[in-house]
């Protein structure tokens, strides 16, 4: 399998690049994107001689790779050249492991062109959920999640997909599960950056903390699997390993239970799920013993409620809820707001932002732009929004 990987730099590129070296006769790197962090390309060239093309950040350090590397086709400068890899680079799937909205295009192109899709970017289906899926019934794409719930939740029903009751979603909690919410008024970013089981990016960490992941995970599974809000759960597990459950009508339940380790799920979706892999059954989560499970309150963690909201309402929600958590997140990582305030701009936002029904690809890029400004006045006048 010929492999398109954005994202390169990040955390999950770097263990798709373990993942890609450890199975050698299976995947060959063909292409590959970096942010900033561009340093770790002539180890991955070292590493991966079959690369062709290359994305990054830095139009200067374009020039001086080029050089470096005449072989090998560079892009730099405006996002929009990271489609490049995925048009012009002889790949069959794209690895989409970047952060954020930017990685929504990218999952388009991919699926346009007919391209396996091993999906990372929460983003592309919180924002584009039901404009993807629509592609994906008119291409011959396909896409293969890589989080690993969604991982845990597809082997579960590889098993037994019949009479489901309920896919319930586990979560730590955070770096703030022990914390009241009155006690969350002056954390500070360094605080909910030391996440008690998963070691990841600043963005996603502290979406960990405010539990906006999940609620994108709620989405996506929505997304993924069909089953509207009402069946889906959320599960707060201390130690993260159990990925995921299935509830089936008599009451019986099946889950997987590994380690927290994402080259786990990232290795399933290289492979379309077509390798050996364990979930287990059993009847009540009292039986796993070593393990720690809490309900989940919603008015501890009340943005997730804002997940039933975006499946049951769609359109052009997501975008925005997206577009605003990403301003308040990325204000917030640099002491403009307090983490409480991420809420605040969020449900501001949202209320703000004209609703659409049936968005289109250029409407949701729309959409995004304007919540993105509309959440950036709101950080500016943060002191006037309590």
């Amino acid at each position: 399998m010929k492999i398109c990987l954005l994202g390169a730099s990040g955390s999950i590129g770097q263990q798709t690049l373990d993942v890609i070296s450890q199975n050698p006769n299976d995947f060959t790197l063909v292409s590959f994107s970096v942010g900033a962090r561009h340093e770790c390309i002539p180890g991955i060239l070292k590493n991966n001689p079959s690369v062709t093309h290359i994305y990054l950040q830095d139009k200067k350090q374009k020039d001086i790779y080029q050089k470096k590397y005449p072989n090998v086709v560079f892009y730099a400068g405006d996002e929009a050249y990271i489609n490049n890899l995925i048009t012009e680079s002889d790949n069959e799937m794209v690895v989409n492991a970047l952060v954020g909205f930017v990685g929504l295009v990218p999952s388009v192109t991919a699926i346009e062109n007919h391209k396996k899709l091993a999906l990372a970017n929460k983003e592309s289906l919180v924002v584009g959920g039901s404009y993807i899926n629509k592609l994906l019934r008119k291409t011959k794409g396909e896409l293969y999640p890589i989080d690993s719930e969604h991982s845990a939740l597809w082997k579960c029903l590889i098993v037994d997909n019949k009479n489901v009751e309920k896919l319930v979603l586990t979560a730590s909690g955070g770096a703030f599960r022990k914390l009241s919410l009155d006690e969350l008024k002056d954390v500070t970013p360094e605080d909910a950056l030391k996440h008690p089981t998963w070691q990841m990016g600043n963005k996603i960490t502290i979406d960990c903390a405010t539990m906006v992941n999940k609620a994108f995970e709620l989405i996506e599974a929505y997304h993924l699997f069909g089953y509207k809000s009402d069946r889906l759960g959320v599960t707060l597990h201390d130690e993260s390993l159990l990925h995921s459950y299935v509830i089936y009508k008599n009451g019986s339940m099946r889950g997987e239970f590994n380690k927290p380790d994402m080259r786990n799920p990232i290795k399933f979706a290289l492979y379309e799920g077509n390798i050996p892999f364990d979930t287990i059954a059993f009847n009540s989560l009292e039986e796993l013993e070593d393990c720690h499970f809490h309900e989940f309150n919603i008015n501890r963690y009340p943005l997730v409620g804002l997940a039933n909201l975006v499946i049951e309402q769609g359109g052009n929600l997501g975008a925005t809820f997206n577009a605003s958590n990403e301003v308040a997140v990325h204000a917030f990582l640099e002491h403009k707001i307090p983490f409480l305030a991420i809420d605040v701009i969020i449900r501001k936002t949202i209320d703000e932002v004209k609703y659409i029904k049936n968005p289109n690809l250029k409407s949701l890029i729309a959409t995004h732009k304007k919540a993105t400004k509309i959440a950036k006045r709101l950080v500016r006048n943060e002191d006037k929004l309590w």
